[in-house]
This record gives C-alpha cells, structure tokens and sequence, in this order.
C-alpha cells in the first residue's frame, strides 16, 4: 500500500471515528431513540463513504465490483444475467451480501446455484436483495418492511440503533451509485422458494383444501407463476361445514360447484395484510366480491376471521381464515 493510500485510510478512519463518537454522545442524551441513532450511524457511514470517494459515480454493479468484497455477489449477478438489470437506470436499492455472507451458506449451497440448471432459483435470491426506489438508511429505519423486485417482502427491525432485514445485519449503509444505493449485510437472504400448493402442504393443517383443490383440477394455477393471495380455511374450517357437505363437493359430478368455492377464496396479485385493511373488499377469480373489514384487531373476510397473515408463497400470500367462504 503506498503512502497515499495509507494516509487516506487513516483520514476515512478519523472521520468514521469522530462520526461514531458524535452519534454515541448524542445516543446518551435524552430522547435519542433507537431509530434516531441507527439514523445518525447511516449518516456517518454515508460522510465517511463521500469523503473517501473520488471522480464521478459509478452504477450499483460497479461499485460492488470496485469495493472487493462482493466478488460473489457479482458472480452470482453475471449467471443469473442481471449484470445489465442493475446497471440501467433504476434507481435500485440493494441489499448487497459479502463474500464473507455467501461462504456462511451450508456446504456445497453455493457451487449448486452457480449451475445453470438453478438459474431460475439463483435469479429469484438475488432479486430479493433488491427494492425498486432509493431507500437511504435514514428511510430504512423507519420501515417494518420492503418489497423487493421478486414480489416478496423482506422484514425490517431496529433495535438497540441495529437494523435487521430478515435476520441479517445491516454493517454499511448508504454507499452511492448512480443508479441507486447499497446497505452492506453481513447475511444472504433466501426468500420463500416454496408455491401455495408447496407451503400449504408443508402447514400441515390445509389438507382438505389441497384435496379440494386436487378434485377441482386447480393445483396448476396455484402452483402457477401468479402472483395470487389465497384465503386458506383451515381443515378445521372444512370439518365445521354442515355434515356430508366436504363429501358431497368432493364428488366429481360437483366440480363446478366445488371450483366456484375455491376460486372465491383467491384474489389475484400479493395483498398483503396492511393493504387488505385499507379494503372494503376484493374482486375474487370466481367473479364475485369479499367484504373486507378489520374488526377488533383482526382482518375479517366475509366474516371469516384471519387466523394468521402474510405467509409468503414464491407465487403469491397466503393469509389463514377459520371458515369457509361461500359465494352467493
């Protein structure tokens, strides 16, 4: 390292020092919460990162090339041909994992997303490290969640002037490029690689839908790549039906009644929790329309209670009612 470079370093490093000193006096005073003092962290760094670089931006791709401690993540982004995607306009928020996040993974997990064969895979990880928008970090603290490119949500935490996105910590924030912002995370975040049919299964309290949806002949379009949101009765909900109804549905002379059930239950596009209850109701792929109401402090669908919300399917959300709904 020459003598330049050596100089530099120990300037980058005095101001990050006195930076961290500030927002540390300031997190002692009285009424510097949490989020105040993440805040004024991701200022520091923010400062730290201007004062240290030199000549115009460069985009998103670039600047994680450049800083050397995101050589997988640039290898991932070349096979899964996104190279070009983050180095157009965006603007893009990224939340960008480090060499040192990526050998964290269980043996051999990495090597099988780099085969072409997991592309699609690979391809859906890598777009759930990224949100559309410049989110700085003084933003970030004031959210509970993101949405990402890929449709799924990542959740966001602070605590203790710490941010968690999905578990993994935030150590840098706020680098800039051209075309967006970097939040450096010291963890790789791994969306919900399961479909509705998968995740249902993997519950173990949705085998009557998924016998009901088998008999219907809409396992496809719930296995599809939607995205749809599915208000799943539980098998309880089936068992409460008047007695012999699930039989009689179930008959293959009632297919017609029995999809018009099912498809009263799914909504397309993602409808999160928070968005239904701004909702007086939504339009159903069967055609007719749920009321939606929240109602001491839960979500109520036609009547029906949401017994658990927002769980993340690869093609969509799954929020779970304890009765069956019924079209007119």
């Amino acid at each position: 390292m020459n003598r330049m470079m050596i100089v530099g370093a120990a300037a980058v490093a005095a101001m990050a020092g006195s930076a961290q000193a500030q927002c540390g006096s300031k997190a002692g005073g009285a009424g510097w919460s949490g989020d105040e003092s993440a805040a004024c962290e991701s200022r520091a760094t923010h400062q730290v990162t201007q004062a240290a670089w030199e000549g115009p931006k460069k985009d998103i791709v670039e600047t994680a090339v450049g800083a050397g401690q995101f050589t997988i993540l640039a290898k991932a982004l070349t096979e899964a041909g996104l190279v070009d995607a983050l180095k157009g306009k965006g603007p893009f928020t990224v939340f960008a994992p480090t060499d040192e996040a990526f050998k964290k993974l269980p043996a051999g997990t990495l090597e099988m997303l780099l085969k072409p064969e997991n592309k699609e895979l690979l391809t859906s990880i890598l777009t759930y490290h990224v949100v559309a928008g410049t989110v700085k970090a003084e933003q970030v603290v004031k959210l509970e969640n993101a949405t990402t490119l890929g449709g799924q949500r990542v959740d966001i935490k602070v605590s203790k002037g710490k941010v968690r996105v999905d578990g993994a910590s935030v150590i840098a924030t706020d680098v800039e490029a051209s075309n967006g912002v970097i939040h450096v995370i010291d963890t790789v975040l791994m969306p919900e690689t399961k479909d509705i049919v998968g995740v249902a299964a993997e519950g173990g309290s949705f085998g009557t839908l998924i016998a009901a949806a088998k008999a219907a002949g809409l396992v496809g379009a719930l296995t599809g790549e939607g995205p749809l949101t599915v208000f799943a009765p539980t098998d309880e909900a089936f068992a409460a039906l008047p007695a012999g109804t699930v039989e009689m549905l179930l008959k293959p002379e009632n297919k017609d009644k029995l999809t018009s059930i099912l498809l009263y239950h799914v909504v397309e596009g993602r409808v999160y929790s928070d968005q239904a209850a701004k909702l007086s109701g939504a339009k159903t792929l069967q055609g007719g329309r749920v009321s939606i109401k929240p109602w001491g402090g839960t979500l109520k669908i036609d009547g029906a209670s949401v017994i658990a919300a927002d769980v993340e399917a690869s093609n969509g959300v799954i929020h779970v009612i304890d009765k069956v709904l019924m079209p007119n």
